[in-house]
């Protein structure tokens, strides 16, 4: 019992240094003055420098930013229109079959995931003329598709969990179906979307093993030009790039935490 104390508060740190160690040395060493990455040489800025010059990168990081928003607001509306009817419609026919559907992307492996979607392509451009080659397009419709099942997934917890008698009531009170969903529903599933909606755009923006297989030569991601440009050697505007997207994603999950809890205290 007296060690259990001092147990607990040790585990959390060692999980904590951990998980976290490698991203803050990764931090300071974006900073460092030699192009050698784990020889410290001096405080210095000028990789960052290097990143903001390097186009390539940059037009990367611009194609990855707008596939990932545009790929997360769809799987967010995809995936909560599934949610919706898993929940409210009881049981249907086909229900195993629309469950197993939404599911499979959650433990399909992406190398099959990627290749039956690079067939995909392949057949309708062959049949179709559509699409006429891989780009942002297919790639958007690929990371839509395994986004929409982690949406799916946390927006029907949520909406499992909610009480149906308040929005019964606004019908009963006059209130259309469609206005009950927008003005009770939808506000009390806000914390299920935005973390839904962050979660897919972390997933698009950290895929690699997907976009190599639906992109095309003039869609390249920022994952495919970081992987590689680390086959040939890590350098110090590598780390300089992760610490700008840690530093963003950081500041994203601050604004949404301040956004729901603004939010949930509104409520109360």
């Amino acid at each position: 019992m007296r060690a259990r104390p001092l147990f607990l508060p040790s585990a959390l740190a060692l999980g904590l240094t951990f998980l976290y160690a490698p991203i803050l040395l990764l931090v300071l060493f974006s900073f460092n003055e030699s192009r050698l990455v784990t020889v410290w040489g001096g405080f210095s800025l000028k990789w960052y420098g290097a990143l903001f010059r390097n186009e390539q990168m940059l037009e990367a990081a611009l194609v990855s930013l707008r596939i990932a928003t545009t790929s997360a607001t769809l799987a967010t509306v995809l995936g909560t229109l599934a949610a919706l009817i898993l929940v409210r419609f009881g049981r249907f026919r086909g229900r195993l079959l629309f469950t197993g559907m939404i599911t499979a992307p959650l433990v399909m492996p992406e190398v099959i995931t990627g290749l039956s979607l690079l067939l995909l392509f392949v057949s309708l451009e062959t049949t179709l003329g559509w699409p006429s080659g891989r780009g942002v397009d297919t790639i958007i419709i690929a990371h839509t598709t395994f986004c929409t099942a982690y949406v799916a997934v946390v927006v029907q917890s949520r909406l499992g969990g909610l009480d149906r008698s308040v929005e019964e009531a606004a019908m009963d009170l006059g209130a259309r179906p469609l206005k009950a969903f927008l003005v009770i529903t939808l506000p009390m599933l806000a914390p299920a979307l935005v973390s839904g909606w962050l979660l897919s755009f972390t997933l698009s923006l950290d895929d690699l093993v997907i976009a190599s297989f639906v992109a095309g030569p003039a869609s390249t991601t920022l994952p495919m030009v970081v992987f590689s440009s680390v086959r040939l050697g890590v350098t110090p505007e590598i780390n300089a790039l992760a610490t700008l997207l840690v530093l963003v994603a950081t500041v994203t999950i601050l604004v949404a935490a301040a956004v729901l809890w603004r939010q949930e205290r509104g409520q109360r």
